[in-house]
Order: C-alpha cells, then structure tokens, then sequence
C-alpha cells in the first residue's frame, strides 16, 4: 500500500528547539523521526511513501537527495574511498515529495495528494511524528474487514494532568488521573479508504468536520492498543525518545534487535497525538 506522511506543519511547540527544521526532520538517535516511522511501514513491506511537505519542506527534500547509507549501516571501507554497504535502508523505497503549503491543514494535504494514489482503494497515512510497534498487518486486516472510510490507531493518552467532577458550588466531588477513566485518543496511524475523500471538504481539517461527517455515517473505526505508542510534539518528549533509544530498548524498531524492553515486555502508551500534519 501507498503510505501517506504529513510533514508539512509548523510543530510550534518544538520549534523554539528545532528551528527552522520541520518536526519530522527532529532527530532520534541518528536518524529523523520520519526515517524511523517510515523505517518501520518498510518493514512491513510497505515503501511507496508520499510525502506532503510544507514547512522545511528542502530539509525533507535535502535530507533523502543526499542520503548517507553509512550513517545507520555497517559498511566497509577499502582505500580510504571505496564504500561497500554491509545492508542498505532505502534502496528500494519510492518517494513522492509533495508540496501541499505552508499553513495548510490536514485534509488540504490528503486532498492534494490523492492523484499520487493511483485510484488504489486502500492506503495508509501517518502524522509523521508518531511511532509505535503496532502490528500493522493486523491493523491494515482490521480495517479492512470492517469496510470503513477511515480507521486509525486508538491509544492511551499519559498527559500529567487529572480530570475532577465538581458539583454545582464548585465543590469537586471527584479526581481521577486521565490515564484512569478509559479514555483513547488518536495515535495517527490511518488506514484509509478512497471514500474518505467523500467526506473531506476544501479548507476542511481531517479530524474536525471530515470525522464527524464519517461518525455519523458509521464510517470511522479504530484499531485499540495497549502496545507501545510515543508522539514528539514537544523538547521533552523528544528527550525522552532519545533517552528510550539510547538505551537499546527503542520499541518501535520492529526491524531490529533494539525493541524489547529489558524484561522482554512491549513499552506503554506514552505521548498525545500531534494536531497539525
């Protein structure tokens, strides 16, 4: 399936630390947190991406043109210059850069690509600053089955912040922490089917109007995990990304050797959903 990533908002509350760097440019480890989440789409052999850039958007475009294998692969060196990969990250993706604006929200971007679809009747989108073990292949059945315009991953939310009942004096009744009364958010992971364009009108943001339009009809389904899931909307959640991959327990690298927890058990829920694609 084609992947559609959205990489073109302006991630205002990390850009005071990332500059003029769009968000999905902002490094984990050695590599842009895009590379990791379109890392882990490959791994489940899917690697037709379209990106639709905006913000930064050379940064994306530099970035991938001028693509250094030996930054994340081994390789050997003979002669001082002879370059011999050991394994290879990109050698056979397709991308498709898009320029869909600078201040355009995220149903503007999905409608700006669709001719990039091909008229495939399935396809898959991401925020773009989100990753997660999912088992997408799972996800993708689900979705499907179901018939759906639109599924997307359900997940916990870890805000530090408690939700209270208070009665009409003001008087709270009740405090409970939000990770503590079921609630589910959306993690931005979509299967989408090609009648979700049916519901998205021009200037429309893709879980405003879209959503509700789709709700109302009975189409729009989501896939609940309980698995890892982290977003990098701000400085400290990427200090905490960093910290989870520099300590060889990165969960989401379902690629490799560096996704299980120490004991072996999958991570937990850990961040909110960015807003903005």
């Amino acid at each position: 399936m084609k992947v559609v990533l959205f990489c073109g908002g302006t991630g205002m509350r990390i850009r005071d630390h990332s500059g003029p760097i769009p968000k999905p440019m902002v490094q984990v480890g050695y590599r842009p947190i895009l590379w990791h989440l379109m890392k882990y789409y490959a791994h489940h052999g899917h690697k037709d991406f379209v990106l639709c850039l905006g913000h930064g958007a050379d940064h994306v475009k530099r970035y991938f043109v001028d693509y250094d294998e030996t930054v994340s692969n081994d390789f050997v060196l003979t002669g001082g210059t002879d370059v011999e990969l050991m394994r290879s990250d990109i050698h056979d993706w397709r991308i498709t850069f898009v320029d869909t604006g600078l201040a355009t929200v995220v149903g503007e971007r999905l409608t700006a690509v669709r001719e990039f679809l091909d008229g495939d009747e399935w396809f898959l989108a991401n925020y773009a600053d989100g990753v997660s073990d999912a088992p997408l292949d799972d996800v993708i059945r689900v979705a499907q089955q179901s018939g759906r315009a639109a599924t997307f991953l359900g997940v916990r939310p870890n805000y530090t912040s408690h939700v209270i009942q208070a009665d009409a004096s003001g008087a709270v009744t009740d405090v409970q922490h939000v990770t503590e009364i079921g609630l589910r958010i959306n993690g931005g992971f979509f299967v989408f089917n090609q009648r979700v364009f049916d519901y998205i009108q021009p200037g429309e943001d893709l879980m405003e109007q879209p959503a509700h339009r789709m709700a109302a009809d009975g189409q729009l389904g989501t896939y609940p995990y309980e698995g890892f899931w982290a977003c990098m909307d701000t400085f400290k959640e990427k200090k905490m990304l960093e910290d989870i991959y520099n300590a060889n327990v990165a969960p989401w690298e379902v690629w490799g050797d560096r996704r299980t927890m120490g004991d072996g058990a999958p991570g937990a829920s850990v961040f909110a959903p960015s807003a903005t694609g």
